[in-house]
């Protein structure tokens, strides 16, 4: 039986146009908060401990609840956002965490903005799921992955936006306007996003293509400007899929694919990256001084997005990722063995570089390709699942590996991880690149 709407096809072939950069915008702007609040425990936590706010042995508790709460957070996403509608969810979430981020910055002990992170982190792991998946649906596939990539890059935009903000806000005011500042823009960014449509292909996968046609119709006006359209092409036959399809020949390899890549760039991020200051400050180094390197090192992440936007469509999903691995286990090899200060940053760049563009592509590009529709937000929260539960524990591994071996012992997991991701994405890892969704859900190649 064929499709009667064709949304996807007809998505497929559209010109980029105004409707394309709304779209973009709206989920941008509630990404970056996202992409700020998973970076601003790294400088709050830096702060906490050196006022005495918290002790040391409370930073893994911290980001462990975090992740607990993101876990649980894309679990509820996924499924919500299959049954509900992805439009319901990213608001749902963006509520959630705004009204928590309020609450953590009224903190008045280490105990409660500990639990005040775990709400805020139910909201995030939604956001995450939603927010990438959502736009994956919308954008054609010749150029996918660079709207994905950048996505990314307005995600992680976050961490540079974050420390200039810590820098100059934390030692003149101390940490918790940093998360008033949270709450009020995911409010913001709420009440904007109200306007934004639902996916088409969502109704139509679920029957509603009265209004998945109307919808459509509606964004082909926008999107042509009164100009013809090329013909889309065929509707694919209707394939139905469950929660169990992910666990068949076809899909369960790349659910072992998406849950390993997360994984590894979770770990990447929240075990390394995120606990800079924290390294730098455990070393001796000052906290102005600390900010100001991790402020350096941040830039990286935003010209990691970016090439990652450029070689996801350029050189393709696969290559990426294998060249991005390999260059963050040669970076991160020598890193620790950096004395002077220019050396540091330099290696500390390239190495922060090969990270984000792991997470541009991975986070941003791969991992909502993988699946159908009918299952791509189920099947992201459990990719996610794994990803944010594996950070729950990392931080007592990392803590533990730190005090034992320094920053050597710590680079030491992050490069088996990318040697294992390595392996995982050539041998179970399909090409997606310039391929339709629906070209995509019964391929093994």
């Amino acid at each position: 039986m064929a499709s009667t709407v064709n949304a996807g096809p007809r998505l497929d072939r559209l010109p980029i146009s105004s409707f394309h950069y709304r779209i973009f915008w709206l989920i941008g702007a509630g990404m970056f908060f996202d992409g700020y609040d998973l970076y601003v425990g790294a400088s709050v936590l830096g702060a906490a401990v050196q006022t005495k706010f918290a002790v040391l042995s409370q930073v893994p508790e911290f980001i462990s609840w975090t992740f607990v709460g993101m876990t649980i957070g894309a679990v509820i996403a996924g499924f919500l956002g299959d049954k509900y509608g992805r439009r319901f969810t990213y608001q749902f979430n963006l509520v959630v965490f705004g009204l928590a981020s309020f609450a953590a910055a009224a903190a008045p002990t280490m105990d409660w903005l500990i639990a005040a992170r775990f709400v805020m982190g139910l909201g995030l792991g939604a956001e995450i799921v939603v927010g990438y998946s959502t736009m994956t649906e919308f954008v054609p596939p010749a150029s996918r992955g660079r709207w994905m990539a950048f996505m990314a890059f307005i995600v992680v935009a976050g961490f540079p936006a974050t420390s200039i903000i810590s820098t100059f806000v934390i030692p003149n005011f101390g940490w918790r306007p940093m998360f008033a500042i949270a709450g009020v823009g995911a409010l913001v960014v709420w009440y904007l996003r109200k306007k934004l449509p639902e996916s088409p292909r969502w109704l139509e996968a679920n029957g509603k293509t009265a209004e998945a046609e109307a919808l459509m119709q509606e964004i082909e006006r926008e999107a042509s400007g009164g100009k013809a359209l090329p013909p889309p092409l065929p509707a694919a036959p209707v394939v139905e899929y469950t929660f169990g399809s992910l666990f068949s020949a076809t899909l369960f390899p790349r659910l072992i694919v998406g849950c390993v890549v997360l994984v590894t760039v979770n770990t990447l991020i929240f075990g390394f990256v995120n606990w800079l200051p924290t390294f730098f400050g455990q070393q001796g180094i000052s906290i102005t001084k600390s900010l100001t390197y991790t402020m350096v090192l941040a830039s990286g992440s935003l010209v990691g997005c970016a090439i990652g936007a450029w070689t996801a469509d350029a050189l393709g999903r696969k290559p990426t990722i294998i060249g991005a691995s390999l260059l963050s286990i040669a970076a991160g090899w020598a890193y620790p063995y950096m004395v002077d200060p220019t050396m540091l940053l330099s290696v500390g760049f390239v190495l922060i570089v090969g990270i984000y563009i792991l997470t541009a592509v991975l986070y941003g590009v791969y991992t909502t390709e993988l699946f159908p529709t009918e299952v791509r937000l189920r099947a992201n929260g459990l990719c996610n699942m794994l990803g944010r539960g594996a950070t729950v524990v990392s931080p007592f591994i990392v803590l533990s590996l730190f005090k034992s071996y320094g920053v050597q012992g710590v680079l030491a997991l992050m490069i088996s991880l990318l040697i294992v991701q390595i392996i995982v994405v050539a041998i179970w890892g399909i090409e997606t690149n310039k391929r339709g969704l629906e070209q995509l859900d019964g391929s093994k190649a």
